[in-house]
């Protein structure tokens, strides 16, 4: 499947550094704005077959976080799901001006449902796509003294300049990163050049080294399930089921303990990427929810308008 047109480029800057951008849809868009949010060393191109699809009906907006993509990659920097967080919530009020929908894989799932809960109402629901991040038991301190020395011993050994860069050489290699999709796409009808490069052409960037640095010292930042309490807007959790990297049936499971009530949910037969391995049917789900989003939007709105006014005397 050859890759589409993903939208109009646009600059936009956070924090002083330059953010690539881009968004794309009809004169009149229906319901609320869409953010696409990519994952761990990706970029706005991993959403190429899901904007064209998207963007006929809503606004659609996708951007590289910082450090990622053909965003800037600044030195001293305090990466993690804070900064990405709080860049997203920037967006969307800088932008978009108005109700979004945040879609977020893997790590940007979480950085999306950090930025939906900081929202609040601006949020117009939050869409987690093999979402990454932790929850509270997971950040619990090891146990016992075997616990200890190997999370200790480990990472220090992670933490020396020489194993990181060579961990960084290996992986951006481009034999490195086909092997790589080819393990995490079941279908690997997608895995081609064009995606290829999109990973590879950002990791030659000056500061790439440095900001794949931090993925070995990424603060944890809020469980998951302290995001899921304080977060007010619908949410939908779409997985690739077969997904390698993240035991995707026992993840769904905890999501399944923690998430709100009302969370809607979609298992595909995919790996980690399902909106690339099998984008015609993660755009028919997101199409269906959104337009029960947009209906309850709707409903909101002309229940507000049909209240009575109150005189205060």
């Amino acid at each position: 499947m050859a890759a589409e047109t993903t939208g109009s480029p646009s600059g936009w800057s956070y924090l002083g550094h330059r953010v690539h951008c881009l968004s794309a849809g009809p004169e009149e868009p229906r319901g609320p704005a869409v953010l696409l949010v990519h994952g761990f060393g990706a970029s706005t191109d991993h959403w190429r077959f899901n904007i064209p699809v998207l963007s006929q009906q809503y606004e659609v907006h996708a951007l590289d976080l910082l450090g990622f993509g053909r965003s800037a990659k600044p030195a001293g920097l305090s990466y993690g799901g804070e900064l990405w967080a709080d860049q997203l919530s920037a967006y969307v009020r800088e932008r978009i001006g108005r109700p979004t929908v945040l879609v977020g894989n893997s790590l940007g799932g979480y950085a999306a449902l950090a930025a939906g809960a900081s929202l609040g109402s601006e949020a117009a629901g939050v869409v987690l796509v093999n979402a990454a991040g932790p929850f509270s038991e997971e950040q619990a301190a090891p146990t016992g003294w075997g616990a200890i020395a190997r999370r200790t011993i480990g990472g220090a050994l992670l933490r020396s300049p020489v194993l990181q860069r060579l961990i960084f050489e290996n992986l951006r290699r481009p034999a490195t990163v086909r092997r790589t999709l080819r393990q995490v796409y079941i279908d690997q009808t997608n895995v081609d050049e064009a995606l290829v490069q999109s990973i590879l052409v950002p990791s030659r960037d000056p500061g790439a080294f440095g900001v794949f640095r931090t993925v070995f010292d990424f603060p944890r930042g809020e469980p998951l399930d302290a995001l899921f309490a304080r977060l007010q807007a619908p949410l939908l959790l779409l997985w690739g089921i077969r997904d390698p990297w993240i035991n995707a049936a026992g993840r769904r499971a905890q999501f399944q303990r923690h998430a709100p009530a009302a969370t809607s949910e979609v298992v595909l037969q995919a790996g980690h990427c399902p909106h690339d391995e099998v984008p015609e049917q993660v755009n028919a789900a997101l199409l269906e929810w959104l337009e029960g989003v947009s209906a309850a939007e709707t409903t909101a709105a002309t229940a507000a308008i049909s209240q009575p006014s109150v005189l205060v005397k």
